[in-house]
């Protein structure tokens, strides 16, 4: 009489795999329509320096032309502030190189120095991420001209489980992702955020796997 259960067993499991390969195929579905829905894939410039706006996390170089004792290397605090001798504090959170040049010399011409002239470059930029489907998921240090594709090679390649087609990118300061078609290069900035999903095949296989192995355990069980 033991043995006769089984096979309702064995039913429910094949019920269970065809609901979970129907969700795979629904999530399958949901995925390529939001895919769709997305611009296929960015393309910021090849050069950042022009154009990055700073945030906390990257370092400048400032030079003080004539006055070498005010420069230096500076990190941007959690705050977004430098801060240099005698002029103190300055915000720089959200604004290019060029627009802290400006706003450094006109605190050092208010009362500390006659034409003053300065120069600002990003020596470091903050960190990007890369998570999911890739074999060292963490933060990176950024470099000029960063792809995605550099991104995934700098955190070992992909599992095998991932989609090799296209990733998700969330940029610094936004809450929502972009879809990115792998065909082509996709640029990234600083502080990006690359997420790599599995592919359904694992997505069912993970759900599948541990009703198997209960199925198996209640069928021994009964045997």
């Amino acid at each position: 009489m033991r043995r006769a259960r089984i096979p309702g067993i064995v039913r429910h499991l094949a019920v269970a795999a065809a609901v979970t390969l129907a969700a795979a195929a629904s999530i399958g579905e949901a995925r390529a329509q939001d895919a769709a829905a997305q611009p296929a894939a960015f393309q910021p410039p090849a050069s950042i320096a022009e154009t990055y706006k700073l945030g906390s996390g990257d370092k400048l170089r400032v030079i003080v032309y004539g006055e070498d004792d005010l420069g230096g290397t500076f990190d941007v605090d959690g705050n977004g502030f430098i801060s240099l001798p005698l002029i103190g504090q300055v915000k720089v959170s959200g604004l290019s190189a060029h627009d802290v040049e400006r706003a450094i010399t006109a605190k050092f011409a208010d009362g500390f120095l006659k034409q003053p002239r300065v120069n600002v470059e990003v020596t470091q930029y903050r960190p990007f991420y890369v998570l999911g489907e890739v074999n060292r998921p963490g933060a990176y240090p950024y470099v000029d001209g960063m792809s995605v594709q550099n991104a995934v090679a700098d955190a070992g390649g992909y599992t095998e489980k991932a989609i090799e087609s296209g990733f998700y990118v969330r940029h610094a300061g936004e809450t929502k992702e972009t879809y990115v078609s792998a065909n082509g290069p996709a640029a990234i900035y600083p502080g990006d955020v690359v997420r790599i999903e599995s592919s359904m095949f694992w997505d069912a296989l993970s759900i599948i796997g541990p009703l198997s192995g209960f199925a198996a355990l209640f069928a021994a069980y009964h045997n």
